[in-house]
């Protein structure tokens, strides 16, 4: 199977609908749940699920914008020029096999050079955890270990090492309390996208029963700035950097659009480590 952002485990798409409709927010625990002691740091004081933390401080109108990729990187330089146009850093969070792809290396370094966040999103970009009952962790944690020290290894290729509280976006954005420990022991800071936009089905393909269009998203994440009291306070709207040529209707063609309209509505934009970093 690839494991690119576009593939996801087969007999799993009831479940990946509810992920991106509902945010997958279930607290879900089970015996084979690490005995650590509960969640602390940046998790006493922001929204956290399964140990990550999900959203930054909602008392002021900042969000961050994040990008995730793994096989796909047609959208890579529009997003960048659309960065640099509007002033905004965002985060980029690439796996091993996206940055050994030999016609993605430009965009990386673009991106590095913009002063843009760039952080492991895995090295093969393997599920960690099972679909179906999430407290099940499907690697052991030497080959956690393995997994994102090889990312890292790829990351330096392009001039950024491994730092101190590294942020983190799990692969699939599919985690648990195991994966959440495991990356403590790293001193990587766990994180994912925040549900309730939809915004991260910009993967799917017409051919598949979840698929969302463009415009449907877009309306989605201003739908909901409207619906949460909090509006989009704090939020971490996660977009891919590319996605399979089936789907043509591409979310990141309308970046540009979105994140004007949601200056209009008072929102600035910083660094996904100034948000969740330093609550």
């Amino acid at each position: 199977m690839r494991r690119g952002l576009g593939a996801r485990p087969a007999g799993a798409a009831a479940l990946i609908l509810g992920a991106i409709l509902f945010g997958c927010r279930g607290g879900l625990s089970g015996p084979q749940a690490p005995a650590a002691a509960a969640a602390s740091g940046p998790c006493e004081k922001l929204a956290c699920d399964e140990g990550a933390v999900i959203r930054g401080d909602t008392a002021s109108r900042r969000l961050s914008l994040i990008f995730t990729g793994g096989s796909f990187a047609d959208g890579g330089e529009h997003i960048r020029r659309v960065l640099r146009e509007e002033g905004i850093k965002a985060g980029f969070f690439f796996t091993g096999d996206f940055l050994r792809t030999p016609e993605f290396a430009g965009t990386v370094r673009g991106l590095v050079e913009d002063g843009h966040y760039l952080g492991p999103h895995s090295d093969r970009h393997l599920l960690y955890c099972d679909w179906a009952d999430r407290s099940k962790t499907l690697v052991t944690r030497e080959e956690f270990r393995g997994d994102i020290l090889a990312n890292f290894r790829e990351m330096e290729r392009f001039g950024v090492a491994r730092g101190k509280g590294h942020l983190f976006i799990p692969p699939y954005e599919w985690h648990n309390r195991d994966i959440a420990a495991w990356s403590r022991e790293l001193d990587l800071l766990l994180f994912n996208f925040t549900p309730g936009t939809s915004s991260n089905a910009d993967y799917t393909t017409p051919s598949m029963p979840e698929y969302l269009d463009a415009r449907t998203i877009y309306d989605r994440i201003l739908a909901y700035e409207k619906k949460d009291p909090a509006g989009l306070n704090g939020f971490i709207l996660l977009i891919h950097v590319g996605t399979d040529p089936e789907r043509t209707d591409k979310l990141y063609l309308r970046l540009g659009d979105l994140i004007r309209e949601l200056k209009e509505r008072g929102y600035s934009f910083v660094r996904i480590d100034d948000l969740i970093s330093r609550p």
